[in-house]
């Protein structure tokens, strides 16, 4: 059992931060507010409501577990794995925090979805599950950064141009989907960033979880070097 929890106990923090997230999310879901706070800017009436972005929105599931999957099994060092899901768990947790304790709605949704094709349905279909409250600051926009990143500072993918560049604009293009079907306020997408930008400094550069890692490992050296010397 021991051998098995340190073969595969870096899987455990995501497992748990899932479970802990989706339930959250449902009940703010379920019990909403009785007001929201209207999230709107004058540039969100700009812009056109195009449905084919719908096909990179939906790709971003898959491009995001991707990502972590990636990681979890081949980043040896798992440097690159938790630094990814930190950046993703610390934003996700801060929108949790804020849909919380302000929730909020956009009325950016057309009443009608004007065009009929396959993509159109898409988009009936994601509005018809998923609704339009509780979407600041974009979860969307902010964990394609965080992937992009973590493909970014990978050894092996960031290395190798042409699935840097892919992910690049894939990313980009899932951003640029939040607005044009009026999933997301620009607003939405400009505070995503803007966490991102400090989360960012937080893990990339100050390399906080690294410093935590080596801090427990250490702890936990000492630990076992004691427990050696009483047996």
């Amino acid at each position: 059992m021991k051998k098995l929890y340190e073969k595969y106990h870096h899987v455990l923090p995501i497992l748990v931060y899932a479970v802990i997230y989706l339930a959250w999310f449902r009940y703010i879901e379920v019990h909403g507010a009785d007001r929201y706070r209207v999230i709107h800017m004058a540039l969100d009436d700009r812009i056109p409501f195009i449905e084919y972005f719908v096909i990179p929105y939906y790709i971003w599931f898959a491009y995001i577990i991707a990502i972590v999957v990636y990681l979890m099994i081949f980043d040896k060092e798992k440097k690159g794995y938790y630094n990814c899901i930190t950046f993703m768990i610390s934003g996700m947790t801060v929108f949790l925090v804020i849909s919380t304790l302000f929730p909020n709605i956009q009325h950016l949704r057309p009443y009608v979805v004007p065009t009929d094709n396959i993509c159109g349905r898409l988009v009936k279909y994601m509005y018809s599950i998923d609704t339009p409250t509780n979407l600041w600051p974009s979860i969307h926009v902010y964990n394609s950064i965080a992937a992009y990143i973590a493909v970014a500072h990978d050894k092996r993918l960031g290395a190798n141009k042409w699935i840097n560049g892919g992910c690049l604009i894939l990313s980009v293009s899932i951003i640029l989907s939040t607005v044009f079907i009026k999933q997301h306020s620009l607003f939405d997408v400009m505070t995503a960033f803007i966490m991102a930008a400090i989360v960012y400094v937080l893990v990339y550069r100050l390399d906080v979880i690294v410093s935590m890692r080596e801090a427990y490992r250490v702890k936990h050296e000492e630990k076992e070097k004691a427990f050696d010397l009483i047996k």
